[in-house]
């Protein structure tokens, strides 16, 4: 054997010793299940993944996007097959080891209305908020701090001061025009300033307060707003924005809209708008590390902008409870059921399937309630939704529930030879945000002045208009005879 031939035997044996070192078989399936058995859930194994991935693109087409770009939820999809066919079953979240690290850009507006939120006779919930809002994200230290107005300012203090200042509008005094805010400007320059990976947090009353209006009717301005945000979120449709409501104490001056300032004490509403690539948002949904930062403490009500629909992730229930009839999972389809047969008193056929609903990020009361989902099918079949309790699972069923965060129980009188069940989870545009919306803010002893926000509704349904609409997510149940 020659010397060259000698040499690129060595490095043929030695790839092939570190491939079987690496995947315990060769196939993406070996490695993952080796991960899982040795319990080596770590990056070095996700990237020995990839690269196994990226080695032969066609045969793993499924796995990637554009170029060599991993798809990470058809990735994920396949790992959490994996994991479930195993006994225990095992989970393993890959969605952190796709992208790099995150990072933070908080947007803070110092206008006239904003300043009494954080009088020093209140309560401090919004300053309480922008500080938990960095302190749970992950690596939130190393946050970038603007004040917003008539532009956008870099806060000249370091993250600690921020954090421990009892008085910030005091100590940001006379930075930019607090008589306005430029929502034009400051949605362009967030939108655009945005690069891979980034997070933007604008903490404001959403009031649309541009300068000069004088003499502008409310139906104009509104409809101003309205076109202003659908202009600017069409060109950025890559994006997604979350808004949540909360509520704080004011003691201060409000300006209503065209009228002299005036005197006010009490509660009122102000908003948290999470900004960042639609992706990136999936992302933080799916990765626990992210779980408080993306639940405000306080929040009354929250809402997604430009979610896309979802695979969910689902597994039929046998034996349980409130079943009825008779069925048998398909073994060739999991979303079919053969040989199904209503009761034979009452012909009634009842089955529950578990869903994983985690992902969705809504809250548990809204994922709960029936009247959210849509039902269609030829047999008139009729749902009832329930979360899944620690104490629905035993022995016999925790292959099914374990991971799962809800049960669907379908029940109607199976007709004829065949049925598909489809139901959708709607996303509706939420009826929170009109009720928090008015149209007159000059009365500030009105009952509804402490929960409401001029002009709150245009802006956001400019938002909306400027995506598409879908459901969150869609399942299809196949029936047999």
């Amino acid at each position: 054997m020659t010397k060259m031939r000698k040499i690129l035997w060595i490095w043929v044996v030695a790839l092939l010793a570190a491939a079987t070192a690496c995947s315990g078989g060769g196939s993406i399936e070996s490695v993952v299940k080796d991960a899982f058995i040795k319990g080596d859930t770590t990056q070095a194994r996700f990237d020995s993944i990839a690269a196994m991935i990226r080695s032969n693109p066609e045969a793993n087409s499924r796995f990637l996007l554009d170029g060599d770009e991993l798809d990470m939820k058809a990735l994920q999809e396949y790992v959490n097959e994996i994991g479930q066919s195993l006994r225990p079953p095992m989970t393993w979240n890959i969605m952190n080891y796709g992208a790099g690290a995150l990072s933070l850009v908080v947007y803070f507006e110092r206008s006239g209305s904003m300043i009494p939120y954080d009088s020093k006779s209140g309560g401090g919930q919004l300053k309480k908020t922008v500080n938990d809002l960095i302190n749970f994200f992950p690596d939130g230290t190393s946050a970038t701090i603007n004040i917003v107005n008539d532009n956008i300012y870099p806060y000249k203090g370091s993250i600690e001061s921020f954090l421990q200042d009892r008085d910030i509008y005091a100590s940001t005094e006379g930075v930019g025009n607090a008589a306005f805010t430029d929502f034009r400007l400051i949605f362009d320059k967030i939108l655009n300033a945005q690069k891979p990976g980034q997070v933007s947090v604008l903490v404001t009353d959403m009031i649309y307060s541009p300068k000069d209006t004088k003499d502008l009717s409310v139906d104009k301005i509104f409809n101003e707003e309205n076109s202003l945000a659908t202009s600017i979120f069409k060109r950025n449709n890559g994006k997604s924005l979350i808004i949540y409501k909360l509520q704080g104490d004011y003691n201060g001056k409000y300006y209503p809209y065209n009228q002299a300032a005036v005197e006010y004490r009490g509660k009122r509403p102000y908003y948290v708008l999470i900004i960042a690539d639609a992706k990136v948002l999936d992302r933080m949904a799916a990765d626990k590390a992210y779980e408080r930062f993306l639940s405000p403490t306080g929040a009354v009500a929250s809402y997604r902008f430009n979610q896309t629909q979802s695979d969910i992730a689902f597994n039929f229930v046998l034996d349980w409870k409130d079943d009825a009839g008779r069925y048998r999972p398909s073994r060739d389809d999991k979303s079919t059921l053969t040989h199904c047969e209503g009761d034979r008193t009452t012909g009634v056929l009842s089955f529950t399937v578990a869903v994983n609903l985690a992902g969705l990020g809504k809250s548990a009361d809204f994922l709960s309630d029936a009247a959210n989902y849509d039902l269609s099918s030829q047999s008139d079949f009729r749902l009832t939704v329930k979360p899944v309790a620690q104490s629905d699972i035993t022995n016999n069923n925790r292959k099914q529930l374990e991971g799962m965060t809800h049960l669907l129980t379908f029940t109607g009188k199976f007709k004829g030879s065949s049925d598909d069940i489809t139901v959708r989870l709607r996303n509706d545009f939420p009826e929170w945000i009109a009720s928090s919306s008015s149209s007159d803010d000059t009365s500030t002893s009105s009952s509804s002045f402490a929960t409401t926000t001029f002009g709150l509704e245009h802006f956001l349904r400019g938002i909306a208009a400027a995506y598409p609409q879908s459901d969150y997510a869609t399942l299809t149940i196949h029936l047999k005879k």
